[in-house]
Formats: structure tokens, C-alpha cells, sequence
């Protein structure tokens, strides 16, 4: 008695049985765990193309950035040889130069051993002709005074000893040796002798003065010659240092300008290579990642499957003859109250009046407005149930807001955009005006940095949009979870109510006896045997409320489990993302500041003039990609903001019309249209 009093009160509380309301809870699971089941086979397709796309344009970037550091080591290897080579070629060219002064300093020693030889023996030549002169002139006039031309030759044998050929140092010297002993014995030659002896001597001094002066024209012949041909010899040495020089500054330049390069090509390579540890790491993580996620999705539908495969069961024991027949045995007036209830429900679900006071005003001020968002809103004013209405009402509110702020955004965007592309174009139209010129390797290289810097910030802004998707998609998980968790905590709580006040009534069954009746022959037959209820029934029924109780309790458990685990995860991915993010930002800011130095060194404008005329294209192409989306065509934005928002004020009127209060009608036939129609139905 006390067990039926007890559901007695629980069911004035709950207005079902503990069966219906566990039957209502296990219903309600089914469907929403078939709409949650949809909903994350949806969520986890789009995840899963984003996965894939992802991974695509990932290993794209790989791809190109292991190309370009291949390429890169490529130039890298060929400037550092063409750097070994130049620096081999300067050092010959160097030691060519040094050859050059070597024989230059030779030369000019030669040369003034030359020179000194020259002029000693030139001064001979030019003493021994004076010589010959006196001697001669001596001889002419003093032919008498033997000891006078006796002095003048000595002169010549002394000043041309060394030039005398030898036959004219003999005969000088028999001359001189027979002038000498006639001295001695102071005795004069004989006159006739001497001017014989002086004769021929003089011919002979003549023909020597001849002989030197032949001689000394041909040793000024020969200085000349060798002055010439040193002079030559050094010109042509200097040419050679001149073009040797020449050379090897050339060479040395371009071994400057290839080392240069070949900095910026390492110092590019590293930022390649970062990049790619960097995309290297986010493919791996996302492969890991989009993978744990894959295997946890195949088993979360598995468990769901098994999940509304189990509540279908449940369902299926606990509306079974044996279990509701328990209920209406046990319960019946519990049951009469839920008939009321049920009664009352489907009351609530009959039309009110006011439904058709707002299907006619939405009617009315959607054919002023031609909205079409109102004419629907009327129709459905009309069929569909009062607290839909309501609900349906309030929602589109909601939309059409929505929409407005949306509309706003991309309306300020807009704006922002083609203002900030109008002044681009100007800018660079401007600007390829004035540029004509440009370095075209600077040219190629400020372009090239551009596009990367470009593709980087495309990157940076897919990895913003990429982790604002994982969070809004972590925040719906967590939300999710946590009202799986407490839908999985409440079941538990219900099915264990359930339990406690089955398993207290059979425990109480088991416990009752019955009377003793007096064998007695003419006594009609009785039960020997107390009743103790249906309790073969009751234990396939307990045993399968314990499982749906184990399997919430496991679904909680799992859940808190993925929850974690998807945080984990979640954490992980933003921490590598921001990583990511930080390596690119850094790239950004190093291809930034080289293109603002390469900027800053541009020779010629033409170079620039190409990144200026590309900039400009690209800007004319975005404002061409802009003109459908940003530039209005037909309703303009103004009249559409106008009438949104008189759809929301006619929104909201109709809602107090549906609450009861007196709104007027925006066309007086329509008023009296509806209170004829008013009048009808209260008759």
C-alpha cells in the first residue's frame, strides 16, 4: 500500500508512470540521438573535406617549397664554384701582374746597366775622337817638335788604348818607343824619317778618327734601338698589367655580386626551409589529427548505432503488454490523471483565435510591402499550430536580424574594400606612370618576394580562418558533450528511479504470504501458493533497465573521455597553428624588409614599373571580382535595410497580436474584413 502511494505521488509530480516517462526519456534519445547521429555525419564530412583540402594545399606548399630549395642549392653550388673559379682566375691574374712588374724591374735594370755602358763608352769615343783631333792637328803643325807630338799621341794611346786596334797599338807604340830612344841619345831623327814615320801615323790617326766616329754613330744607333725597344717592352708590359687589372676588377666584381647572391640565396633557403619544418609539422599534425579523428568518428557512429539500437529495445521491453499491463494493474488512477493531461495537450494544440488575426495582418502588410518573407510567415500563421506560430515568428525575427547584421557587415566590407581598391588603383596608375624603367632581375625578385609575401599572408589568413573554425567547432563539441552528459546523467537518474520502484515492489512481493484455508471436502479448491507478482517477467525487464542504465553511464564516461581528449587535441592544433603562424609572420616580415632594401638600391625604375603594372592588374582584378558582390545592381541597399526592417516591426506586431493585444490593421477593408470574420466565429 505504501509502494502504490509512493508512485501515487510521483506520478502527481510527473503526471506519467516511472515506465512512461523512462519510455518518453528513451524517445526522446532516439530521435535526438538519429538527429545528433546526422549532425556529426554532416559536421564530419565537412571536416573531412577540410581535411582534404587542407592536406592538399599543404602538400602543395611542400612541394614547391622543397623545389625551391632545391633550385636554391642549385644556384647556390654553381655561384659557390663560378666564386672558386673567379677567385683561381684573380690569383693567376695577380701573379701575371706581379710577372709583368718582375719583368718591368728587370728590364729597366738591364736598361741601366745598358744606358751607364752607353754613356761610359760613348765618353770614350767622344775623348778618344778629341784626342785624335789634338793629336792630329799636332802632328800638322809640329812636325818638327818631336817631344810636342810625342805628348799628343801619348794622349791617344792613354785616352783610346782600349779602342786602338791592335795592328794601330803597335805601330802607335813602335812610334812612341823610337821617339823615346832618340831622346835618350838626344839625337833628332832624321827629318825625312820622321815626317815618313809622322805621315803614315797621321793617316792612320785619321783613319782611326774615322773608324771611332763610325763606331761611336753606330753605338748611338744601338742606344736608340734599345731605348726603343725597352720603351716597347714596357708599354707593352703596362698594357698588359692595364688589361690585367682591368680584368681582375671585373672579375672581382662579379665574384662580389655572386658572393652577394649567394648569401641571399642561403639566407632565402633558410626561410624556405623554415617554412617547410614548419608546413612539414602542421600536415603531420593535421594527418594525425583528421586520422584520430576519422577512427573516433567510426567509433562514435558505431556507439550511436549501438545506442538507438539499444533504446530501441528498450522502448520495445518497456511498452511490451507486460510491463505497461504492471503499470495499468498497479497505477490505474495514476493513468486517469495522465489521460487528463494528455487531453489538455491535445487542447493546446487547437487553433486560437489571435492565429488569425496574424495570418491576416502578415497577409496585409506583406501585400504592402510585397514581402515574400511575410507572405510565407502568413501561411504558415495560418496552418501550423499556436506555439509554432509563436516559435516560428520569434525565429525569423531572429533571421532577418541575422540577415541585417550580415548584410551590414558585408555592406561596411564592401565599402572598406573598394575605397581602399579605388585608392590602390589610383596609386599604382600613378605609379606606372611615372616608373619606365627597372633592373630586371631586381624586377623579378621584388615580384617574386611579393607573390610569396602574398601567398604567406593567404596562408596566415586560411590558418586564422582554419583556427576560428576549430574553435567555433570545438565550443559546438563542448557544448555538445556537455548536454550529452547531462542528457546521459539524467537518463541515469530516471532509469534508476525506475529501477528502485520496480525492484522495492517485487522485493516486497516476494515477501507475502496467504491465508490458511481448513482442508474440507465440500470446500471449493483455493491457491495454496501466495502471490508474489509477476516476478519472471519483472527480471528480463530489471536486467534491461540495469543495461540502459550501464550503457548512459558508459555514454558519460566516453563522452568525458572524448571531451578531454578533444581538447587535448584542440589545444595541440592551436599550438601549432600559432607556431605556424609565428614562423610565417616571421617570413613575412624578412621578405618585407628585403624587398624595402632592394627598393631602397633599385639603379633603374623599369623593374619596378613590371611590380607596380602587376599590382595594378591585380587590383583591377579584385575590383572586378568585387563589382557582383559590392557594386548594386537593382534593389539598393538602403530600401533593402528599409523594408527588412519594417518585416521585423510587422514581426513583432504580429506577435503581440498573437499575445492579445489590439493592434491596428494596416488596411481599413482588411479591418473589416477580419471583424466580419470576427463576428462569424464568435457566432
Amino acid at each position: 500500500m505504501k509502494v502504490v502511494l509512493a508512485l501515487t505521488c510521483v506520478a502527481s509530480a510527473s503526471t506519467v508512470t516511472p515506465t512512461q516517462k523512462v519510455i518518453q526519456l528513451l524517445q526522446g534519445m532516439m530521435a535526438k540521438g538519429k538527429e545528433e547521429k546526422q549532425a556529426e555525419e554532416v559536421r564530419f564530412s565537412k571536416f573531412k573535406q577540410w581535411c582534404e583540402n587542407t592536406d592538399s594545399e599543404k602538400s602543395k606548399a611542400i612541394a614547391k617549397e622543397k623545389a625551391t630549395i632545391e633550385e636554391l642549392d642549385a644556384e647556390i653550388g654553381v655561384l659557390n664554384a663560378d666564386v672558386e673559379s673567379l677567385a683561381k682566375e684573380i690569383a693567376s691574374l695577380d701573379k701575371d701582374v706581379d710577372t709583368y712588374k718582375t719583368d718591368i724591374k728587370a728590364a729597366t735594370e738591364v736598361r741601366g746597366q745598358e744606358r751607364s755602358d752607353y754613356s761610359a763608352t760613348h765618353q770614350d769615343y767622344s775623348e778618344s775622337l778629341d784626342a785624335l783631333d789634338r793629336a792630329i792637328q799636332t802632328l800638322k803643325k809640329m812636325a818638327a817638335d818631336v817631344p810636342q807630338s810625342q805628348e799628343s799621341l801619348l794622349q791617344v794611346q792613354q785616352v783610346a788604348g782600349k779602342l786602338l786596334p791592335e795592328h794601330a797599338r803597335r805601330v802607335l807604340a813602335a812610334f812612341l818607343q823610337s821617339a823615346r830612344a832618340g831622346d835618350i841619345h838626344n839625337q833628332a831623327p832624321e827629318a825625312n824619317a820622321y815626317e815618313f814615320q809622322g805621315g803614315g801615323i797621321i793617316d792612320m790617326l785619321e783613319d782611326l778618327k774615322n773608324k771611332f766616329r763610325s763606331e761611336r754613330s753606330d753605338l748611338e744607333k744601338e742606344e736608340l734601338n734599345q731605348k726603343h725597344d725597352y720603351e716597347m717592352m714596357v708599354q707593352t708590359l703596362n698594357d698588359e698589367i692595364e688589361g690585367a687589372e682591368k680584368e681582375r676588377s671585373r672579375k672581382a666584381e662579379s665574384k662580389s655580386n655572386k658572393q652577394k647572391r649567394s648569401a641571399e640565396a642561403v639566407g632565402e633557403k633558410a626561410d624556405e626551409e623554415a617554412d617547410l619544418a614548419a608546413d612539414s609539422k602542421y600536415l603531420s599534425d593535421l594527418t594525425s589529427e583528421c586520422t584520430v579523428k576519422s577512427k573516433d568518428f567510426e567509433q562514435r557512429q558505431k556507439l550511436r548505432g549501438e545506442e538507438i539500437e539499444a533504446i530501441g529495445q528498450a522502448i520495445d521491453i518497456l511498452a511490451s503488454p507486460d510491463v505497461s499491463g504492471a503499470a495499468d494493474k498497479h497505477l490505474p488512477s495514476l493513468l486517469q490523471k495522465g489521460k487528463s493531461h494528455s487531453f489538455a495537450q491535445l487542447r493546446s494544440v487547437a487553433k486560437s483565435p489571435n492565429q488569425e488575426k496574424v495570418a491576416l495582418y502578415l497577409q496585409q502588410v506583406a501585400a504592402q510591402l510585397g514581402s515574400t518573407v511575410l507572405a510565407q510567415a502568413a501561411e504558415h500563421a495560418e496552418a501550423d499550430p499556436f506555439k509554432k506560430v509563436a516559435k516560428m515568428i520569434k525565429n525569423l525575427i531572429i533571421k532577418l536580424k541575422e540577415e541585417a547584421n550580415e548584410e551590414a557587415e558585408h555592406t561596411g566590407w564592401c565599402n572598406t574594400e573598394l575605397t581602399t581598391n579605388k585608392q590602390t588603383r589610383e596609386r599604382k596608375t600613378a605609379d606606372v606612370e611615372n616608373l619606365h624603367s627597372e633592373i630586371e632581375e631586381m624586377k623579378a625578385s621584388n615580384a617574386k618576394l611579393s607573390l610569396e609575401i602574398g601567398e604567406l599572408q593567404d596562408d596566415i589568413s586560411a590558418l586564422e580562418k582554419a583556427m576560428a573554425k576549430a574553435t567555433e567547432d570545438r565550443a559546438a563539441e563542448k557544448e555538445k558533450n556537455k548536454a550529452t552528459i547531462a542528457d546521459a546523467q539524467a537518463a541515469q537518474e530516471a532509469v534508476a528511479n525506475a529501477l528502485q520502484v520496480l525492484k522495492d515492489f517485487y522485493d516486497k512481493a516476494k515477501e507475502a504470504t496467504a491465508l490458511t484455508q481448513g482442508v474440507s471436502e465440500d470446500a471449493p479448491e483455493t491457491f495454496s501458493e501466495p502471490y508474489k507478482g509477476q516476478q519472471g517477467e519483472s527480471g528480463g525487464v530489471l536486467g534491461m533497465l540495469e543495461v540502459i542504465q550501464s550503457d548512459f553511464a558508459r555514454l558519460e564516461t566516453d563522452t568525458k573521455a572524448a571531451e578531454a581528449e578533444g581538447k587535448e587535441e584542440y589545444e595541440q592544433y592551436m599550438g601549432d597553428s600559432k607556431t605556424d603562424k609565428a614562423v610565417k609572420q616571421t617570413d613575412i616580415k624578412n621578405k618585407s624588409d628585403k624587398v624595402t632594401r632592394q627598393a631602397e638600391s633599385l639603379s633603374q625604375l623599369e623593374e619596378e614599373l613590371g611590380g607596380t603594372q602587376k599590382e595594378l592588374d591585380a587590383a583591377m582584378d579584385y575590383y572586378d571580382k568585387l563589382k557582383p558582390s559590392c557594386v548594386s545592381s537593382g534593389t539598393n541597399y538602403d530600401d533593402r535595410v528599409k523594408q527588412r526592417e519594417e518585416e521585423i516591426q510587422s514581426l513583432k506586431e504580429a506577435l503581440k497580436i498573437l499575445n492579445g493585444d489590439d493592434i491596428p490593421m494596416p488596411i481599413e477593408s482588411g479591418r473589416a474584413e477580419y471583424e466580419t470574420g470576427a463576428s462569424h466565429q464568435g457566432e
